[in-house]
């Protein structure tokens, strides 16, 4: 009998945790009682919308890059991103002293390519549906000598975006499951190494939009399953496939996964912005979907739920949001 080790352990992310402190926000973790009736629960908001770079992936990118030699920053870093993780790695980079070249689908955010050229990233572009990413990152990485970091699968990263998680459960004690969004699976992956190493019996609940659902169906078949790549409002949550490293921990993990339409993150964003007085994107709405759905089904006593983005611009935001006249 043989066994593997995962990728990311309880012992990383705490290490990650002392990395990242002084460098990513402690964020706050915020409660409604209107919430709290709605969803049947007492609910812990993880506000990662707050982040620097305004989402978790910050927690990743730096706790992968500040562990790269002098040699490799000195030749930079390359990464591929819609748009949170792109931000995270160019900041990252900048408070490191290197540089970043980023690998954005042409429909990418303009806020997000706004803010990823304003940390000092050099931007290159590629069609979504008819590229791929990580060959054109692994490539120029090739020709330039960079180090690819990418925006889940990679130990490193897993372990930092887990710090959400540890942090969560520092503040408010044992919780009985905690909700988050899929996309790739890092966060999931980081998230549930962490919470169930703390507490076994913590139920781990995952979103993902409902065209977008390419965990949800790997998972009820025992393997990666790949779909089309999805159209949907939740652009950081629209992948084709699971990472191969997060979903051999999330398989593990992971209890449930709820689907969500994009009328439903509608709603979600508006009772954010209306009601908790948040700005989240489609995918950082995701989790509150499911909650004021009922989609993430029967809930214990306290329930944690990482908000993990904010990245969307005014206008796209009331294009979104805004009430009919």
């Amino acid at each position: 009998m043989t066994t593997t080790t995962p990728p990311v352990s309880l012992d990383d992310v705490r290490d990650a945790a002392a990395r990242l402190k002084g460098v990513a926000h402690r964020t706050p973790v915020l409660r409604s009682r209107t919430l709290d009736a709605l969803a049947g629960a007492e609910i812990h908001l993880k506000c990662e919308n707050l982040q620097r770079v305004g989402a978790f992936k910050f927690r990743g990118a730096y706790n992968a890059a500040s562990r790269l030699t002098p040699e490799q920053l000195s030749r930079g870093i390359a990464a591929y991103s819609s748009g949170n993780h792109a931000q995270a790695v160019a900041l990252a980079a900048r408070e490191l002293g290197t540089t970043a070249v980023i690998v954005m689908p042409e429909d990418a955010p303009p806020s997000k390519r706004a803010a990823t050229a304003g940390y000092g990233a050099e931007i290159v572009t590629y069609d979504r549906y008819t590229g791929d990413r990580v060959a054109i990152a692994e490539a120029l990485a090739a020709e330039r000598g960079l180090t690819v970091i990418p925006p889940y699968e990679h130990p490193h990263v897993m372990a930092g975006q887990g710090t959400a998680a540890l942090e969560l459960l520092e503040e408010t004690g044992e919780l009985g499951a905690i909700v988050t969004p899929v996309g790739g699976g890092g966060l999931m992956a980081g998230s549930a190494t962490v919470a169930k190493g703390l507490h076994p019996d913590i139920r781990m609940i995952g979103v993902e939009p409902e065209a977008g659902d390419d965990t949800k169906r790997s998972l009820e078949a025992g393997r990666r399953i790949s779909i089309p790549v999805p159209h949907t409002i939740a652009d950081g949550q629209a992948l084709h496939t699971p990472g191969e490293l997060t979903f051999s921990v999330n398989r593990r993990l992971v209890d449930a996964i709820a689907l969500v339409t994009d009328d439903e993150i509608r709603d979600a964003m508006r009772f954010a912005f209306e009601r908790l007085k948040i700005v989240l994107e489609p995918s950082g709405a995701t989790p509150l979907a499911a909650l004021l759905t009922g989609r993430a089904g029967s809930l214990p006593r306290r329930v944690g739920v990482i908000l993990s983005g904010g990245n969307i611009d005014a206008g796209r935001f009331a294009e979104l949001c805004g009430h009919p006249a």
